[in-house]
């Protein structure tokens, strides 16, 4: 059963959770369960996703029940006006505070096919730092192993942006299989069970695209990523965030 997080006459919000789907990819052909068909079957009414998670990603998620406003909603996400924010426990310790202004190219479309070669887009991410630890524990080079607990704060919308920007800050995202750090992830297997990428959705505000109301959407973490930041002292510092 998915949790609902929001639902008026045109919205609905969940909290998605690690490892599902938004849809059918042609990157996971194994793969038979989806938010979209999960949500459609629970609730019985037809929804379309207005964005989109990785497979990865937990959070808020949001569907629009009729193409206008899907459209509408799509128009706002394209034009960078809904506030987003997630958190991600990231390797190493990052500034207190500051914005990754890498542009990305995208090299695979929404079903894994190559695409022809383009111009790297523009792209933002503003980053704060909220919680640091030092585990004593040689987990790469180095007799100790430093973490974070961070903020994110999309300005785009490439594909895997905050996976990407993280990495390319040399502060890969915990569980991040494709852009992170293997002796990291499996370091966490091991100590936490986690087997997941930690980086979560936790906050999306934008305008109704009917009443032009400002709407707030908050998502707790899942219970794997709370028990982690539970374990390293930082429940205070990961309770939902406004986005900024």
């Amino acid at each position: 059963m998915l949790t609902i997080l929001h639902r008026d006459e045109q919205l609905i919000a969940i909290d998605k959770p690690a490892g599902l789907l938004v849809h059918r990819t042609g990157i996971d052909r194994h793969e038979t369960r989806f938010a979209v068909q999960l949500l459609r079957d629970q609730i019985g009414a037809r929804v379309q996703p207005v964005h989109r998670l990785d497979k990865g990603t937990s959070g808020v998620l949001l569907f629009a029940f009729d193409a206008g406003t899907t459209r509408r909603m799509g128009a706002q996400f394209a034009g960078n006006e809904v506030a987003k924010t997630y958190l991600a426990i990231v390797r190493g310790w990052p500034p207190e505070s500051g914005s990754v202004t890498h542009a990305l190219s995208r090299t695979h479309d929404d079903y894994g096919n190559a695409l022809a070669a383009v111009e790297p887009q523009p792209a933002r991410t503003d980053f704060r730092r909220l919680a640091t630890v030092e585990l004593p524990c040689a987990v790469d080079r180095h007799p100790t192993s430093r973490y974070a607990l961070v903020a994110l704060a999309p300005r785009t919308g490439r594909r895997h942006q905050l996976r990407r920007h993280l990495k390319h800050i040399a502060h890969p995202i915990i569980g991040d299989a494709t852009y992170g750090k293997g002796v990291h992830n499996r370091f966490f297997q091991r100590e936490f069970g986690c087997h997941r990428l930690l980086l979560a959705c936790v906050a999306l505000e934008f305008r109704h695209p009917s009443t032009g109301e400002d709407v707030a959407i908050r998502a707790p973490l899942g219970d794997c990523f709370a028990a982690i930041c539970g374990r390293l002292g930082w429940s205070d510092s990961a309770r939902p965030v406004a986005a900024n």
